[in-house]
C-alpha cells in the first residue's frame, strides 16, 4: 500500500513538472521581441506610429541632436530624447515611442547631461515613455523605416493589368509568328446600327504578342467597320479574313476568363477605306508579322502589316520641378457639372505641363465640398498619362465650399510619408475656388503655412460688388496664401479662360527658390563667418574658435538649395577660406572648417567686413537671408562703423561675438539693431559654446517674425 502511495506521489510530481515546463515555454514564446535602434536614428525615419525599441549605450554624445523638451521634433535622435527626458540613462534600455502632431514651437533645455535645442515649428513630434507594453496593444517586432525609394501603394486607385502566359497559335504558312512572351488580353465591344444583314454587336478578343526582347506599344483597339455597298468581304481580302476568323476563335477559347473589358466608346470611330472602290475592308483583328515569303501570299502589301512598335521611354519627371503637390478642387454644387468638367481639364493640362515623375513633381488631388476626401495621393500615379486618366474619372461630390476644413485636412493628413511625401521636396497646396468659401480659412491656413506648406489660391469668377456682402471672410485670399505679394494668388475672371493660366501657375510652383513657406530658419540662409586670425588669438584659442563656428554650422540644413556656409579670415589682410558655393553638404563644410589654418597678424575688422560683403554676400542668392557672424578678440585698427552700416543697408544681418579684449562699442556698431540681440561677449574662448543656442534661437525668432508681404 505504501509503495502505491509513493508511486502516485511521484506521478503527481511528474505531472506538475510537465505542466510547469509547458507554461514556462508558453511564456517564453509569448515574450515580446524588442527591436534595437542606433543612437542616430530619428523618429521621422521610422514609419510606425507607436513602437517599443531598445537604445544602446553611449547615446548622450552631442552629435545626436535633440530638439524640444518632453515633446520632441521628429528629426531628433530618439535615444537622445529618451536620455534627455530621463526615461533611460547613458547605458540605454527599452523605451516606448508615440508619434504625435507637430508643434508650433519646441523649447530647448539642459537635462540629464543633454542640451536640447529650440525650434520654431515642425510638422511631426514624438514623446518617449518607459518601455512597458500597454495592455491589449500589439507592438511591431520589426520597425518599418522610410526611404527615398518607391514603396508599394497602400490605398487609392490602382491600375490593374492581367497577364497570362503566351499560348502558341496554330499558324498558316508564314502568316504568324509565336514567341515565349507575356501577352496582354483585351476584350473589345463595338456596336453598329442594325441592318438585317449585319449583327448588331460583335465581341472580339484580341491578343497582341511581343517577341522576346522587343518592347511593344500598348494594344491598339481593333474595330468593326460597316461596309458601304455590300456586306460581303472583297475577294482580295478573303484569305486574310478566313485566317483571322480561325485565329480569333482559337484565342477566345483560351483567354476568355482572363480578358478585361476595354472602352467601347474608343472602338467606334476609325474606318479604313479601300481606295478606288465602293467597299471598305475589315481591319485585321490579330497582329501579323511580316512573313518570310512574299506579302502577296496574304493578299496585301507590306505597308499594311500591323507590326508592334517599341514603347516610348517613360519620363522620370522634370528634375527642375521637384515638388510634392496637392490640388484642392472645388466639388461643391455651386460649380455645376459643366464647370467641374472644365476644372478637370485644367488639372489634366497642369499634369501634362508639370511632367510628373519620380525624379520631378508628384501630384495628388483632394476634392472638397461639405467635407474633404482624397481622390489619390502623391505616390498613386508617377507619370502624367496615368494621372490624366485618373483625373478624368473623378466624380463631383457636391455640397458647400468648405475650404478651411479642406486646408486643415491637407495639413493633418495629406503630406505624410505613407502618402508619398518625400521630405526633400517642397510641399505645395493649390486651392481651386469657385466664387468664395463657405467657411473661414485664416486659422487653418496659418497652421498649414507653419507646417511648411506653400499655399496658392486660384479663384474663378470671384464676388462682384453686390455679392461681397455674402462673403463670410473678407480678403480671404490674403489671409490664406503663403505671401500676400500676389505671387501666390491668381484670379481668373471666367471659367472659360482658366486654361490661359496653366503655364503661369506651373512656372510659379516649380520655382523652388521662391516657395517661401517651405523655408525655415534652418534651411533658408547664406551664413558668412568673419574670423579674427590676429596674433592675440593664438593657435590653441583659434582651434576653439573654429569649433564654435562648426557647432553653429551643424544646426543648419546645408545644401546648394538650403543653407549655405562661407568663411573669411582676417588680420591686416583678408583671405577667403571658402565661398557659399564651394561646399554642398554639411560634412564637407565641417571638414573645410577644420582645414582653416591660423594666419596671425593685426586686426583690421572694418576692412574685413567690406571684404566679406564683396566676396561672399554680393554673390548671395536673391531669396536667401544674408547672415554675417563676426568673431574677434580685440579692438580694430580701422573704423568698423562705416563698413557695418553699408552691410546693414545691403540686407546683411550682422551678429558680433567678442572675446577678452574686444571693444563693446565696436561690437554694438557691427551688430544689427537691436544690438542686444545681435552682439555677445565672453571673457574666455572656452565659454564660446554657451552662445550657440542663443544665436540659433535668435536667427529662428527673427525669421519667423518676417511680414507676409
Amino acid at each position: 500500500m505504501k509503495s502505491i502511495t509513493t508511486i502516485a506521489t511521484i506521478f503527481a510530481l511528474l505531472l506538475t513538472c510537465i505542466y510547469a515546463t509547458k507554461e514556462a515555454t508558453k511564456k517564453k514564446k509569448s515574450k515580446l521581441y524588442v527591436p534595437q535602434i542606433d543612437c542616430d536614428i530619428k523618429a521621422a525615419k521610422i514609419i510606425n506610429p507607436e513602437f517599443i525599441a531598445k537604445c544602446p549605450s553611449g547615446c548622450q554624445d552631442v552629435k545626436y541632436r535633440v530638439y524640444g523638451t518632453d515633446i520632441y521634433a521628429s528629426f531628433s535622435s530618439i535615444c537622445g530624447a529618451a536620455i534627455h527626458s530621463g526615461i533611460v540613462d547613458k547605458s540605454g534600455g527599452k523605451i516606448l515611442v508615440q508619434k504625435v502632431a507637430g508643434q508650433s514651437g519646441y523649447k530647448g533645455s539642459f537635462s540629464n547631461g543633454i542640451r536640447s535645442l529650440s525650434l520654431p515649428r515642425w510638422r511631426e513630434s514624438f514623446i518617449v515613455s518607459e518601455g512597458k507594453p500597454k495592455k491589449g496593444v500589439q507592438y511591431p517586432s520589426t520597425l518599418e523605416y522610410s526611404s527615398s525609394s518607391n514603396t508599394p501603394v497602400k490605398g487609392g486607385s490602382q491600375r490593374k493589368e492581367y497577364r497570362t502566359t503566351a499560348v502558341p497559335l496554330q499558324t498558316t504558312q508564314g502568316a504568324f509568328t509565336t514567341a515565349k512572351a507575356a501577352i496582354r488580353t483585351i476584350e473589345l465591344v463595338s456596336t453598329t446600327p442594325k441592318p438585317a444583314t449585319i449583327p448588331t454587336t460583335v465581341t472580339t478578343t484580341i491578343t497582341i504578342q511581343a517577341t522576346t526582347g522587343v518592347a511593344t506599344k500598348p494594344p491598339v483597339a481593333i474595330h468593326k467597320v460597316r461596309d458601304i455597298g455590300s456586306s460581303n468581304v472583297h475577294p482580295a481580302y478573303s484569305s486574310v479574313a478566313a485566317v483571322a476568323s480561325r485565329q480569333v476563335q482559337a484565342v477566345q477559347g483560351r483567354t476568355q476568363n482572363q480578358a478585361f473589358r476595354g472602352s467601347s466608346s474608343h472602338a467606334s470611330n476609325r474606318n479604313i477605306a479601300r481606295p478606288n472602290t465602293g467597299l471598305q475592308r475589315q481591319e485585321p483583328i490579330v497582329s501579323f508579322r511580316k512573313p518570310s515569303t512574299s506579302p502577296a501570299n496574304l493578299g496585301f502589301s507590306s505597308k499594311e502589316d500591323v507590326v508592334p512598335k517599341p514603347l516610348e521611354p517613360v519620363s522620370q519627371g522634370n528634375p527642375n520641378c521637384k515638388v510634392d503637390l496637392s490640388f484642392l478642387i472645388d466639388g461643391s454644387w455651386s460649380i455645376g457639372k459643366r464647370r467641374f468638367q472644365i476644372q478637370k481639364q485644367f488639372l489634366k493640362n497642369v499634369a501634362q505641363a508639370l511632367d510628373v515623375g519620380p525624379a520631378g513633381p508628384l501630384m495628388g488631388i483632394i476634392q472638397y465640398g461639405d467635407d474633404p476626401s482624397t481622390e489619390f495621393n502623391l505616390k498613386t500615379y508617377t507619370n502624367s498619362k496615368d494621372l490624366q486618366n485618373a483625373i478624368e474619372k473623378i466624380l463631383q461630390k457636391g455640397g458647400l465650399s468648405n475650404v478651411g476644413r479642406a486646408l486643415s485636412f491637407v495639413n493633418k493628413n495629406f503630406f505624410e510619408d505613407a502618402n508619398g511625401n518625400r521630405g526633400s521636396a517642397p510641399n505645395v497646396a493649390i486651392v481651386m475656388v469657385d466664387g468664395w468659401p463657405t467657411d473661414k480659412v485664416e486659422e487653418a491656413s496659418r497652421l498649414a503655412r507653419e507646417s511648411g506648406i506653400n499655399i496658392f489660391f486660384v479663384t474663378i469668377e470671384g464676388p462682384d460688388e453686390n455679392e461681397k456682402q455674402n462673403v463670410i471672410e473678407t480678403n480671404f485670399v490674403d489671409k490664406a496664401v503663403c505671401r500676400t505679394n500676389g505671387y501666390y494668388s491668381i484670379n481668373v475672371p471666367s471659367w472659360f479662360s482658366l486654361h490661359k493660366v496653366v503655364q503661369q501657375l506651373v512656372k510659379r510652383v516649380c520655382d523652388s527658390d521662391r516657395l517661401a513657406c517651405s523655408k525655415t530658419c534652418l534651411n533658408a540662409a547664406d551664413i558668412g563667418f568673419v574670423i579674427d586670425g590676429s596674433s592675440s588669438v593664438g593657435t590653441g584659442n583659434f582651434r576653439t574658435l573654429l569649433q564654435f563656428v562648426a557647432n553653429i554650422s551643424k544646426e543648419f540644413e546645408i545644401s546648394d538649395t538650403d543653407t549655405r556656409i562661407g568663411a573669411v579670415q582676417y588680420t591686416y589682410e583678408q583671405r577667403l577660406e571658402f565661398a557659399f558655393d564651394k561646399h554642398r553638404t554639411k560634412q564637407d563644410v565641417l571638414n573645410a572648417i577644420k582645414r582653416i589654418n591660423y594666419w596671425s597678424g593685426g586686426t583690421s575688422t572694418g576692412a574685413a567686413i567690406n571684404y566679406a560683403f564683396e566676396q561672399l554676400f554680393s554673390k548671395s542668392k536673391p531669396n536667401k537671408r544674408k547672415i554675417m557672424i563676426l568673431i574677434t578678440d580685440g579692438r580694430s585698427y580701422d573704423d568698423v562703423r562705416g563698413p557695418a552700416a553699408a552691410a546693414h543697408q545691403n540686407g546683411v544681418i550682422a551678429y558680433s561675438v567678442g572675446i577678452a579684449w574686444a571693444a563693446q562699442d565696436e561690437l554694438e556698431a557691427i551688430a544689427t539693431d537691436p544690438d542686444k540681440e545681435h552682439s555677445f561677449f565672453v571673457d574666455e574662448f572656452d565659454s564660446l559654446y554657451r552662445f550657440v543656442p542663443r544665436i540659433i534661437q535668435n536667427i529662428c525668432t527673427e525669421f519667423n517674425s518676417q511680414p507676409r508681404n
